[in-house]
């Protein structure tokens, strides 16, 4: 029997990783051109990764209490299909895998701020916004830098992009000490938005996606409890895709924060087998990202997207829906509760617009009690 429970886990942590075969390499340091490559992407990395030895993996799963900052440039491969990331465990082939192309450590803090506000000012004054982006459960540094570099260019986020990478374990059986990680990894990312609120930004818009939900929301609780809730006033926009946190945890943090920084979307699926699994393993206590409690959601002023019918409803749906990517682009709805709520449409586009999504039947999106009571007010 312990035997039996041992590999029942196994099979269960092997579920909720979600990816298999040899796991993607940076293609540092180097060798491949920027030729073959369709597009390339530039990622800007806070880390709180110990350094490497190995060139091709310059950061390891070690756990470092200061940050480490640097510059990669991503390759999009030719043949790249929005929604994947296309990867390999050898040496990869620009044309056919992402890679990372080029890759400059970056000195300190004030290095870093630097870089940011160069990379700003190239932009129009409209888009200079900084898109910060959290990695989940079993990702190294090559794996969560390509999703990174996907999300920027699938959804042609005209942003510049940020990179959080906490101390993941990369491995299979190490949910617990991936776990553990994320709270070791919760003050560097603090510091890395603080980091990106002293930048010339007219705003900053995090996304995390499944355990690294929890680390943003770690993040925002130690900000909110250390008297930085200015920092906090400037983020533009806060999204939770998958979260895997324990509801009574998330209802805890909210607490701690007080006010969210709006908007606060979270991606919900009930499809969610990693989540399922994730909910076995925590002795059946339902994860966020189930849509296990939608109401206390709606009632924090938080937008909850259901994508349980989209795309099959799983556990990366977020970032590897065709969908999703269509309706963020083209929907008005969407844009009114993923973006600035200052910018916020009038009732009846409002209305119009919710229409137009149900419609399609395939997304469910439970507003917020602020715009629920504009809907209301509409003849």
């Amino acid at each position: 029997m312990p035997a039996y429970r041992a590999f029942a886990l196994l099979l269960i942590v092997s579920a909720l990783a979600g990816c298999g075969g040899p796991r993607a390499v940076t293609g540092l340091p180097g060798s491949a051109t920027g030729a073959a490559a369709s597009a390339v992407v530039p990622i800007y990395l806070a880390t709180s990764r110990v350094r490497s030895d190995d060139p091709a993996m310059p950061y390891s799963a070690g756990r470092s209490q200061e940050l480490a900052f640097a510059e990669f440039d991503i390759g999009i491969p030719a043949n790249h299909r929005p929604g994947r990331v296309e990867t390999s465990g050898r040496v990869p082939d620009p044309a056919r895998h992402f890679t990372a192309l080029a890759y400059a450590p970056i000195a300190d803090r004030q290095a870093f701020i630097d870089a940011l506000n160069a990379a700003l000012e190239k932009r129009e004054p409209e888009s200079r916004e900084i898109f910060i982006f959290v990695h989940g459960y079993n990702n190294n540094i090559a794996e969560s830098l390509f999703r990174n570099a996907q999300l920027t260019h699938d959804y042609d986020i005209d942003s510049v992009s940020v990179h959080y990478a906490w101390p993941s374990g990369a491995s299979v059986p190490l949910y617990v000490f991936d776990r553990d990680s994320a709270i070791v990894g919760r003050g560097g990312l603090a510091e890395t938005i603080e980091i990106a609120a002293r930048t010339k930004a007219s705003r900053v818009v995090i996304l995390g996606h499944s355990m690294g939900a929890y680390v943003v929301m770690e993040a925002l609780r130690t900000l909110a409890m250390s008297g930085k809730g200015p920092i906090l006033k400037r983020l533009g926009g806060v999204v939770l895709a998958a979260p895997d946190i324990d509801i009574d945890a998330f209802q805890s943090q909210v607490d701690d924060i007080g006010t969210l920084p709006q908007p606060f979307t979270i991606i919900v699926s009930r499809r969610d087998r990693a989540l399922g699994f994730s909910r076995r393993i925590a002795g059946g206590h339902p994860r966020v990202g189930s849509g296990s409690d939608i109401a206390f959601l709606q009632a924090r002023g938080i937008t909850v997207v259901d994508v349980s019918d989209v795309d099959g409803g799983s556990h990366s749906v977020f970032a590897s829906s065709e969908t999703l990517m269509k309706l963020i682009d083209n929907s008005r709805l969407m844009r009114a509760t993923l973006e600035d709520e200052q910018t916020a449409m009038s009732p009846t586009a409002l209305a119009a617009s919710a229409s137009a999504v149900e419609g399609a039947a395939s997304l469910t999106v439970f507003l917020p009690a602020r715009l629920i009571g504009r809907l209301a007010a509409v003849p």
